[in-house]
């Protein structure tokens, strides 16, 4: 009774103590949604800021496109001689044409020439209602530039057309001084129309902090912040916009990250907040502002907020089911304990057949224990069974391994007859020292598996590292030419001696030559490329093949015994193994990555070694080994 009151107030603990770890948790990720809010609007400004770049490089190439048209057009000797003659009809009729097909030919709004006071004498747009023939723009900026001989440049309201647009200027020239202004304008329209289309706003403000471009209509001409009485008498008197728009804007701004910042824009009793990113066009003074609204942004961070609280109700809502089936748990195995004290007490009553019973449950019992004793024994032969059937496999890789040579020894004694019959001693006589050459590496392989679980003892010492990837070049050559591959091969000016043996370091590269064959075995024309790098203690060969690559799994277990990705049949998966051990044994490394461009690469690291007084013959290095 007072076993099941305690572990009533067990439970009652565990349950409390599980509500208050599942309130905190809930609370602190509640705590978090300021920051994960901040970190969503800082992804959000930072996609949109590749959309700003493309909105700036158009503004850009528009003026980079346009500045230089007005110094082209005032070139023109027709003008120097309309503006010595104002009133010749027939002149001005034919450079009225001659201004609207070059306008028509560059994208312009209107392209016109005025004289030294302003007025308009000719222009691309003389056909239309609203010409600006006969017209004075002496009040603008660009005309004023022009005429003290530099490049106007100005973004306004047309006065006459009613339409934005940056006008250039650039004065016409006789004897070093002007005579006339010719003026470029192009509207930005155009540019406004395409911002539209995309899921931002976008905003384009002047010196003065007024917004004179921007995918909403109704953000024209105002201003971002209060325009002093100086700014809005220059506004007045170069005309540039109509006053009565000019109204502030209200905004607020706050700082997120680098130039991404928080903006509230106020208009009509309302509200909007955005993501703002900002970039300056240096060259017209404009700073061009791209908003994305917050909305979609701390949308998403309650979104990841809700799943993160669900996540932790689940896990609160688990730990309280296996309380609960652990309380049940309890009580059962105390029933049971209950139960079993009542049967001992019965036992303990019996008679003298209860106990007869009891001694053949006993016999029962331990013929029991003696079959799981044999059922011990034979899993432990099942074991060292499978010990043998590996040792069966590791002989069987001494075949696969001696495939290559013996291939080559043929080859070579085929080559010899043929050089014999045909009188070629020489040749044949080196066939023959290359056979040779390949018995002792079939000798030398033989070492190799029984080597593969410990240290081998073979002597290592200063190697040519180009003899032995030439000598495992040419020993590749008569299945690189049967598979179409070619071998690009990077060789350094210089041979570059590291430690190592020459047969074993030969067998290495071959193997992952033959490796690199087989990833690319799908291929027409496979491509194997070599590189070597060194520096005073390290020496780097990479061998890269153009196959699949190799999956981050395997990475991790590539250079393991048995560990193959080839079908049945085509090898135990020890050549990738072997070869790690015998570059270890040279105190060097070999390990495999994927390269970026496509494929693997399989880097051998080894220690650079000083060049010996006198190159000793090649057979004697392959006697040494």
């Amino acid at each position: 009774m007072w076993g099941g009151a305690t572990q009533k107030g067990v439970r009652a603990n565990a349950a409390a103590w599980l509500a208050v770890i599942v309130l905190g948790a809930v609370a602190a990720s509640l705590a978090a949604l300021p920051g994960l809010e901040r970190t969503f609007l800082l992804r959000a400004g930072e996609r949109s800021e590749a959309t700003l770049r493309l909105a700036v490089q158009g503004l850009e190439g528009a003026l980079r496109r346009y500045e230089p048209l007005p110094a082209l057009v005032a070139e023109r000797p027709v003008l120097r001689q309309l503006l010595a003659n104002p009133n010749d009809t027939a002149l001005r009729d034919r450079i009225d044409d001659e201004l609207q097909q070059t306008a028509e030919a560059v994208s312009a709004s209107d392209i016109y020439l005025m004289d030294t006071t302003g007025l308009t004498l000719v222009a691309s747009n003389h056909h239309k209602e609203l010409s600006f023939v006969g017209r004075s723009f002496y009040y603008r900026p660009y005309f004023t530039e022009a005429m003290d001989g530099t490049i106007g440049r100005y973004f306004a309201l047309g006065t006459t057309s009613g339409e934005r647009g940056y006008f250039f200027a650039a004065p016409v020239m006789e004897a070093g001084a002007p005579i006339g202004v010719v003026a470029v304008k192009f509207t930005v329209d155009a540019f406004e129309e395409a911002w539209r289309a995309g899921d931002n706003d976008i905003i384009v403000k002047d010196q003065n902090d007024v917004v004179f471009m921007a995918s909403r209509p109704e953000w024209h001409f105002r201003a971002l912040s209060p325009l002093s009485d100086e700014a809005l008498g220059r506004i007045e008197a170069d005309r540039q916009y109509p006053l009565d728009r000019v109204i502030e804007l209200p905004t607020t701004r706050e700082p997120l990250a680098g130039r991404i910042g928080l903006m509230t824009i106020g208009a009509d009793g309302a509200s909007e907040s955005f993501v703002a990113s900002t970039t300056p066009i240096a060259e017209a003074g404009w700073q061009v502002t791209i908003l994305t609204p917050t909305g979609p942004a701390r949308t998403q961070a309650l979104w990841v907020m809700a799943m993160v609280v669900l996540v932790i109700l689940f896990a609160g809502l688990i730990a309280a089911i296996f309380i609960q089936r652990r309380a049940r748990l309890v009580e059962r195995i105390e029933a049971q304990r209950a139960t079993q004290e009542l049967l001992e007490q019965r036992v303990a009553e019996r008679t003298a057949d209860l106990n007869t019973a009891n001694r053949k449950l006993r016999a029962e019992v331990d013929e029991r224990k003696a079959a799981e004793q044999q059922l011990r024994k034979t899993q432990a032969d099942l074991v060292q069974a499978g010990k043998l059937a590996a040792l069966g496999q590791m002989s069987a890789a001494l075949s696969h391994e001696f495939n290559q040579p013996l291939a080559a020894v043929k080859s070579y004694a085929d080559n010899a007859a043929a050089f014999l019959q045909r009188g070629r001693t020489d040749e044949a006589r080196d066939n023959v020292g290359r056979i040779s050459q390949m018995a002792d590496r079939m000798a030398s392989i033989s070492r190799h598996l029984r080597n593969f679980a410990r240290r081998p003892q073979q002597k290592i010492g200063p190697v040519p590292l180009m003899h032995a990837v030439d000598d495992a070049l040419a020993l590749m050559e008569a299945r690189l030419k049967s598979s179409g591959a070619s071998v690009s091969f990077d060789r350094p000016e210089r041979d570059i001696w590291v430690m190592g043996g020459h047969v074993r370091l030969q067998q290495v590269i071959v193997n992952l030559l033959s490796n690199a064959l087989d990833a690319m075995q799908d291929q027409s024309e496979p491509v194997i490329g070599i590189a070597v790098e060194a520096d005073r203690t390290t020496c780097r060969l990479d061998i890269r093949d153009r196959g699949t690559g190799v999956t981050e799994d395997m990475l991790g277990q590539i250079f393991d015994p048995f560990f193959t990705t080839k079908g049945p049949g085509n090898g135990l998966g020890l050549g990738l193994s072997i070869s790690y051990n015998i570059v270890k044994d040279f105190g060097g490394t070999l390990s495999a990555r994927n390269d970026p461009a496509g494929g693997a690469v399989f880097t051998i690291d080894l220690r650079v070694a000083a060049a010996p007084g006198k190159t000793a013959p090649m057979t004697h290095e392959v006697a040494a080994e």
